[in-house]
C-alpha cells in the first residue's frame, strides 16, 4: 500500500480527504489547474506532510484522487495523455455546471459517470468512492460512538478496489463495496439510490 496520495483538485472535498490522509500518516501531493503557487496557503494550513505540486507530479503517487468538477475531467487528459498503471479514486458527481454553484445533470444514457471518467483518463483503473457524501460529512471525524461513517465504493478491478478499501479504512471510514462501475456506479451517482446517503456501520 502506498504512503503517498496524489490529489488533483483543491476544493472542500479534496481538502477534507487531504486532512484525513495526513492524520492517517500519508504524505499528500496536492495540485490544481492553477499551479502550486496558488496552494501555498492551503498546504500551510494542512500542515506537515502536505506539498503543493503540479497535476503531473500528483499523478505520480501510488493512489490518485481526482476531485475536479465532472465537466473538467477531460482537461486532465491534455496534461496526462496516458494514465496506464494509475489507480484513480473518482469523487466527482456529474453536474453540468460548477459555477456559480453546482447544478444540472449530465445525462450519459446507459454509461455511468465513472465509466465516462475512465474513458477520459485512458489507461486509468478507476474506483468510484466518497462522491455520495457531502463535503461536511467527509470532513467530520468518521468515527462516531454509534459506528463509523460508511463510504460506498465501486470498481471493476479487484486489486484497485482493495487498495481503495484499505485507504478508506485507514482514514477511519467503513468501506462498503457495491459492485462495478456500471451497476455500482449507477447506484452511487447523482439520482442513484445511494446518492446523499449518510449511514454508519456498527462495529
Amino acid at each position: 500500500m502506498t504512503d503517498t496520495i496524489g490529489i488533483i483538485g483543491s476544493g472542500s472535498v479534496a481538502q477534507a480527504l487531504a486532512t484525513h490522509a495526513l492524520g492517517a500518516g500519508y504524505s499528500v501531493l496536492l495540485s490544481n489547474s492553477r499551479g502550486p503557487a496558488s496552494l501555498t496557503d492551503t498546504v500551510t494550513r494542512l500542515g506537515e506532510g502536505a506539498r503543493a505540486v503540479t497535476v503531473q507530479d500528483a499523478a505520480t503517487a501510488g493512489l490518485i484522487i481526482v476531485a475536479v468538477p465532472f465537466v473538467k475531467v477531460p482537461d486532465l487528459a491534455e496534461s496526462i495523455p496516458d494514465w496506464s498503471g494509475r489507480v484513480v479514486i473518482d469523487v466527482s458527481n456529474q453536474f453540468a455546471q460548477y459555477q456559480p454553484t453546482y447544478s444540472g445533470f449530465v445525462d450519459l444514457g446507459e454509461e455511468t459517470g465513472s465509466e465516462w471518467v475512465a474513458r477520459h483518463l485512458p489507461g486509468a483503473t478507476v474506483v468510484k468512492a466518497f462522491n455520495t457524501l457531502y463535503a461536511s460529512h467527509i470532513a467530520a471525524d468518521p468515527r462516531h460512538p454509534e459506528g463509523r461513517q460508511i463510504v460506498f465504493y465501486a470498481g471493476d478491478d479487484d486489486s484497485a478496489r482493495d487498495q481503495v478499501a484499505t485507504f478508506a479504512e485507514r482514514l477511519g471510514f467503513a468501506p462498503v463495496a457495491v459492485g462495478g462501475l456500471r451497476d455500482g456506479g449507477r447506484l452511487m451517482q447523482l439520482g442513484g439510490s445511494l446518492s446523499g446517503v449518510h449511514a454508519l456501520r456498527q462495529d
